[in-house]
């Protein structure tokens, strides 16, 4: 109990995301909402237009033209990806990227979040899923470990013991932090979500990437998702969060997206190109 009021704690004191962004997300959930709507809010919050402009002539989106109209970034960009990128890069900069920090390692647990936000972007589009929601699939796979932050300040270096228990019993590391913990990352990760009142296809995946099969709710094709691209982020070793060795996927999980592990070489190469293209961006 003493564990789970330590991390509530440490949540409370989690600074809260700007007006400004909240103000977009309300915008953009609105049907009606267009791109000057947007315009007037992110044009008062110049580093929130600072990195759309960023974004928009970045080499992630490789435009021949500079851009330095709002107006015109956002109605490139789209209003989901305008909404998405405004949440990510709050909530990037509400969390600590100390490189000594307690247990984990940031540098090596922002890679991997990162490389699980761009491959459920790619397996968002192999899918053949709309557009105008492939940057939710980034947003839900960079924030979907985000409950470790947490855990891994607040307990230290008795977070990274943990980590090494359930890789010396084979174990999931989510088993292993209840066990000595009595709370784990997902648990932490949902009341980090509903203190930002995150999308449910985000909270979702923060909160059930780990319980696929116990998931009864509307946005199972999103989980499956992020549970593939977590895979494929522990199997080829691109940063770490605490995983050594990825856990099987049951059949299920690929059937539900109607792909199978082949795409991970088709993807390979672009995932890592992505990779470092993020980078810029988002700053990490």
């Amino acid at each position: 109990m003493n564990n789970l009021r330590s991390i509530e704690s440490y949540i409370k004191e989690m600074p809260s995301l700007p007006v400004s962004v909240g103000k977009v997300l309300e915008i953009c959930n609105n049907p009606s909402c267009n791109p000057s709507d947007l315009n007037q809010v992110i044009s008062l919050d110049p580093v929130l237009t600072g990195r759309l402009l960023k974004l928009i002539n970045s080499a992630y989106y490789g435009l021949s033209a500079h851009v330095t109209s709002l107006v015109k970034a956002i109605t490139m960009l789209g209003i989901n990806t305008v909404k998405n990128l405004a949440l990510s890069t709050a909530i990037l900069g509400t969390l600590p990227k100390n490189k000594e920090i307690s247990g984990l390692n940031m540098e090596g647990y922002w890679r991997h979040c990162l490389c699980v936000a761009v491959t459920s972007k790619l397996l968002a589009a192999k899918q053949g899923i709309d557009p105008k929601y492939h940057q939710e699939y980034f947003t839900a796979g960079l924030l979907h470990d985000i409950g470790k932050i947490p855990l891994n300040a607040v307990f230290g270096e008795a977070y990274m013991n943990a980590v090494a228990a359930a890789d010396r019993e084979n174990k999931r590391l989510v088993i292993a932090e209840n066990d000595i913990f009595g709370i784990t990352h997902c648990v932490s990760g949902q009341m980090i979500a509903e203190m930002w009142k995150l999308d449910a296809p985000i909270t979702d995946s923060i909160v059930w990437h780990h319980s696929l099969k116990e998931y009864e709710g509307e946005h199972v094709k999103i989980l499956c998702t992020i549970a593939i691209a977590n895979y494929f982020a522990v199997a080829y070793e691109v940063g770490f969060s605490g995983v050594r060795k990825p856990k099987k996927l049951d059949s299920f999980v690929w059937e539900t997206i109607g792909l199978n592990d082949e795409v991970f070489e088709v993807l390979k190469d672009r995932v890592y190109q992505e990779i470092e293209k993020a980078k810029i961006f988002l700053n990490i």
